[in-house]
């Protein structure tokens, strides 16, 4: 496994070691204690989820807030995604900016996203199924979000040829500035 840390301090990209044969590929796609050592975090994930979304989806940019406030790590298990991680930690060096990576079913990468953080994706294939791991239970009065296209975020989508399906609640999202504080 290959753990690099990106630019915004806590947040990983994971690729794990890929065995194949003619028979196909094994890969371990998680290891508590390995990822555990890599990462330099105890984290202990209790909840997954798992979400079918076709070209053009865009769902995010969400996060919970305080004693709720969760890590992911989201890989994608069919399709490609543009998966994006915005920094909200009032404290940090590096509030308000954000880092993407390419997920797909065939580059097997994986997003360690820490908490106090805000998290999106973009659907980039024709459809994409996401899953992700949760190292705290969902609560949906801690449920905060920021709009897709704050303009003090300033995200390149690279969506340009692609048709955006937003949700209603995403659409409503606030601007960063105005959004619910992750603690």
């Amino acid at each position: 496994m290959t753990v690099t840390e990106t630019r915004l301090k806590g947040c990983f990209i994971i690729e794990p070691k890929i065995i194949t044969d003619e028979r196909g590929y094994f890969m371990e796609s998680f290891n508590e204690k390995t990822f555990q050592n890599r990462v330099g975090a105890n984290v202990h994930f209790v909840q997954d989820n798992q979400s079918f979304s076709t070209q053009g989806v865009l769902r995010g940019l969400h996060y919970q807030t305080g004693e709720h406030a969760q890590s992911k790590l989201v890989r994608v298990i069919q399709g490609e995604i543009l998966d994006v991680a915005v920094d909200i930690r009032p404290d940090s060096p590096t509030y308000g900016q954000y880092v993407t990576e390419i997920l797909s079913a065939e580059n097997h990468k994986q997003f360690f996203i820490p908490r106090g953080f805000a998290h999106g994706f973009l659907v980039l294939s024709e459809t994409a199924i996401v899953f992700y791991k949760c190292d705290n239970l969902y609560n949906a009065a801690s449920e905060g979000g920021i709009a897709y296209n704050d303009a003090q975020i300033n995200i390149n989508w690279n969506s340009d040829s692609l048709p955006l399906l937003i949700s209603e609640k995403d659409l409503r999202l606030p601007a960063l500035r105005e959004s619910k504080k992750v603690w």
